[in-house]
């Protein structure tokens, strides 16, 4: 075996937020010093490790010196630290108005995963009362969850919502997580929601690119120029979250916990394989892509 050096691109900044957000976590757990096998420093670098890179699990555990089950509850502790710190919609809608942003960007994407067993029962369309797998889309033909995510007028996300079975549609995920409501009542206060047509019913809170005609009337060229735009700033959200030209990929592990790997995927497009002339780009290639750390 040979080793050598390297080094992860991410602010120190970063690594030390990290490393006091888990040691503050260790504390209220009641872990005495000493008691670990990696630092709490140790540890964030551990973990992002994983998420800039997407190191496999038994690489980590090797240069760190652990067990692979170990390098397993290092990482599903981080992971949970760092979710307690974020911010709830409501903090996150109330921050926007305190800065005078005049709207932000409501937009869902489907993180896929590996399959799972669990089926339901359809309540609608053709098949209504036939048993379909609980986490598979039909829109995307895989399985995987659905979430919801705010994003600021340029594409940066904000907030994303708990994932749901990706048998669900965008806008039933915004109802059932009270996401519509509190757009709505951000709404009253001079804060609109944009989003795309997806969630044309969403309300007056939510303005989609499918609006009624009496209300387009009442638009100018620029406004509709505008809510175009809004509509399209919701995938650059979803590239952010995912990774630069990635397309997101979990594998379920056997509990309501999600591994994140990051893999980009170059295809044909529509077009090109409707036609019988074969396209001069190569038809598939693919590419590794690591998640973005700010």
């Amino acid at each position: 075996m040979i080793s050598y050096g390297a080094t992860l691109d991410v602010a120190r900044e970063l690594t030390l937020f990290v490393a006091r957000v888990l040691r503050t976590a260790r504390r209220a757990r009641g872990t005495r010093r000493g008691r670990r096998a990696l630092t709490p420093y140790r540890q964030a670098v551990l973990v992002l490790r994983w998420f800039r890179d997407a190191t496999p699990i038994h690489r980590l555990a090797t240069d760190h010196r652990i067990s692979v089950a170990t390098a397993y509850r290092y990482l599903h502790e981080a992971i949970t630290a760092l979710a307690a710190h974020a911010p709830d919609l409501h903090q996150v809608l109330h921050e926007r108005r305190a800065t005078g942003d005049t709207h932000v960007i409501l937009d869902g994407t489907l993180i896929t995963c590996d399959r799972v067993a669990a089926t339901t029962i359809k309540t609608k369309g053709r098949n209504r009362g036939a048993t379909v797998h609980l986490w598979y889309s039909g829109k995307h033909r895989a399985f995987g969850g659905n979430i919801q995510f705010l994003a600021t007028p340029d594409g940066f996300p904000l907030w994303v919502s708990p994932v749901l079975p990706g048998s669900r549609n965008d806008l039933s995920a915004a109802r059932d997580l009270d996401i519509v409501g509190a757009l709505t009542a951000a709404a009253g206060q001079g804060l609109t929601t944009l989003a795309d047509k997806a969630y044309h019913a969403a309300g007056i809170g939510v303005l989609g690119r499918r609006i009624g005609v009496v209300f387009a009337q009442r638009l100018d060229q620029r406004a509709m120029r505008f809510l175009g735009r809004g509509g399209r700033l919701g995938p650059r959200g979803r590239v952010q979250l995912a990774g630069k030209c990635s397309s997101s990929r979990t594998s379920w592990t056997g509990s309501p916990r999600w591994t994140w790997h990051s893999r980009c995927t170059t295809r044909r497009s529509t077009s090109a394989r409707r036609r019988s002339v074969r396209p001069r780009a190569p038809a598939r290639s693919s590419c590794r892509s690591t998640v973005e750390i700010p």
